[in-house]
């Protein structure tokens, strides 16, 4: 069943040289549909990863948020785990070590699994083992034989990025020890829905979780949840813990407690779905009426980060440079490229002070706390920090926050 159609476009993660201006751009469908089985969202002819990881743009370490959550979870896990010289940490998908490199500065042993070559040389160049590849069976057994079944494997950001989700759940059960312990992280399908997340829908997600679909999902490779944390950020983390069933505790209070909120949003039963597509349009039409707004009163409005959800933004909603002048990253990587799609030109973040533009639009607007405190001295000039994804009534236009 098709709950959510977003038309076709470019790779999300995808950024266009000058030199690629005048050449034609592959697009792709946008389309979310629901097993009514099972109850996962998945992505229709998601794009295979070797298609889009090779050399990938992200780096996440430019996100301070995200290298504090980081090392927040590894100070942590590794209290509640008992974690020491003597156990060993694997991640998939480790990007550039901006996770291991705190385990590495506790003692413990590591790898990092990280399919992007070049990402892959950052993190071992800031001292975190990794190996380059995309985990699969094989890959899982290697890294076994040479290092020992893993203590705990961490698995944020990826257990949605996988076509063949159950292969990918039996490999990460061949990583894992007797008594180990997974941690994984994924967007809730219950704040996508709740918040009509729709820029949260890009190429390199395959699936959309609730609590109850992931348990499904991990059930066929022999692994049991155990414990669930609802992260306290704007993007709506699910964090979920698993063991082997044949060791697994009971489920948690708080595992029972998402269930039930998801029980109660109508999200375990396909009906519940429905609602998303009529406020998905009426969140772009909002958007495009705030732009022409701006446009009409000869604002200057510019961008900010270049990100696979700002992808998904501008394409769906048709913002070309003639609404958004330009979009600012830190990463230098990007810079003098162009976003997929609407073709608009990244700069560097210092241009925002010599242009001194009267709104800067975020596009990711699960970084509120990073863009606000390097965006503070927008208010010199009387600028203003614009959110849009974080309002939960999609009948508001915009959020406007002068930092």
């Amino acid at each position: 069943m098709t709950v959510l159609d977003l038309g076709a476009t470019p790779p999300s993660e995808k950024l266009l040289a000058p030199g690629d201006l005048d050449l034609p751009e592959p697009t792709f469908p946008l389309r979310v549909r629901l097993c009514e089985d099972c109850l996962l969202l998945q992505l229709v002819g998601s794009i295979m990863p070797e298609d889009t990881v090779s050399e990938y743009p992200y780096f996440s370490s430019f996100s301070d948020t995200r290298v504090q959550h980081a090392k927040a979870f590894v100070r942590d896990t590794v209290k509640r785990l008992g974690l020491s010289k003597k156990s060993f940490v694997g991640e998939v998908a480790s990007n550039d070590g901006y996770l291991l490199q705190h385990v590495v500065a506790a003692g413990v042993p590591c790898l990092g699994i990280e399919p992007s070559v070049n990402v892959g040389v950052t993190a071992r160049e800031r001292g975190v083992p990794t190996v380059s590849g995309l985990l699969d069976e094989q890959l899982a057994r290697s890294v076994r034989a040479e290092h020992g079944p893993a203590d705990l494997v961490v698995a944020n950001k990826v257990y949605a990025r996988t076509p063949d989700l159950q292969g990918f759940t039996r490999s990460l059960r061949v990583l894992l020890a007797d008594d180990g312990w997974l941690s994984i992280e994924v967007h809730h399908a219950l704040k996508l829905v709740r918040e009509v997340q729709f820029d949260m829908i890009d190429h390199e997600h395959c699936q959309y979780y609730t609590l109850l679909s992931a348990t499904r999902a991990l059930a066929t490779a022999g692994l049991a949840v155990v414990d669930a944390e609802l992260l306290p950020n704007q993007v709506g983390t699910l964090r979920i813990w698993a063991r082997p069933s044949r060791i697994a505790a009971p489920p948690s209070e708080r595992v029972v407690e998402v269930l039930g909120l998801e029980k109660a949003s109508g999200l375990h039963r396909a009906g519940g779905y429905l609602q998303l597509h009529p406020r998905t349009a009426a969140r772009r039409q909002n958007l495009l009426r705030f732009l022409l707004q701006c446009r009409a009163e000869e604002k200057r409005v510019v961008g900010y980060s270049t990100t696979g959800m700002g992808s998904t933004l501008l394409n769906y909603c048709g913002i070309r440079s003639d609404l958004l002048e330009y979009i600012v990253d830190r990463n230098p990587y990007k810079h003098g490229r162009f976003t997929a799609g609407m073709r608009i030109p990244i700069v560097n973040p210092e241009r925002i002070a010599k242009d001194r533009p009267d709104i800067v639009l975020a596009l990711s607007w699960d970084l509120e706390d990073d863009l606000s405190r390097q965006l503070n001295y927008i208010n010199e000039w009387g600028g203003q920090l614009v959110f849009l994804s974080t309002l939960r009534s999609p009948a508001i236009s915009v959020l406007k926050r002068t930092v």
